[in-house]
């Protein structure tokens, strides 16, 4: 798919381009799965403007391989035979999802604020379904208290998104 720059690329257009191969598979029906496809869709475009400056090259190579380690550690547990092993890998995809919403972070000054509060909003998201997502593989409480982590529009003091925020979030992504 090729999406100019005065286009936005939502995430109902973006479903839509997901080829028959992933979409038929069970695996698409993990929320955190396809969100992670899309966040590495959105990266691309990111890291293609992260490495225009010489600044934050090595940024957007940590950033990008961040990225797709998300989809692909889920995927990788998805198939696990036991809950044990599916929760391992869910937690190395929760550690790329925390390092990928860093990156964000400090790229903030190359990609401006809105596509960064973007992309860690819809990453905070993957964190918190992978947050309930790995106690419940594991069958045992998970090392962190329940949500701590709340994705927002614009800041920490304003209420968690709920599915029409997060809809709306899927809809509006901001091209760097």
């Amino acid at each position: 798919m090729i999406v100019r720059r005065d286009e936005i690329m939502n995430y109902e257009e973006w479903l839509k381009s997901v080829p028959v191969a992933i979409t038929a598979d069970w695996l698409w029906k993990v929320e955190a799965y396809r969100l992670s496809l899309f966040i590495a869709e959105l990266g691309w475009h990111d890291v293609s403007k992260l490495m225009k400056d010489n600044r934050t090259l090595g940024l957007a190579d940590q950033l990008y391989r961040a990225l797709g380690s998300i989809g692909a550690n889920i995927s990788e547990g998805y198939s696990r035979g036991s809950g044990r092993d599916r929760a391992r890998f869910y937690e190395y995809a929760l550690g790329s999802g925390r390092e990928s919403r860093g990156w964000y972070y400090n790229g903030r000054r190359v990609l401006g604020d809105t596509v960064a509060e973007h992309r860690m909003c819809l990453l905070t998201q993957i964190i918190r379904l992978l947050l309930t997502m790995i106690p419940d593989q594991r069958g045992t409480a998970f090392r962190e208290d329940s949500p701590a982590y709340r994705a927002t529009h614009e800041s920490a003091d304003q209420q968690p998104l709920d599915r029409e925020d997060l809809s709306l979030l899927l809809q509006n992504p901001p091209l760097s």
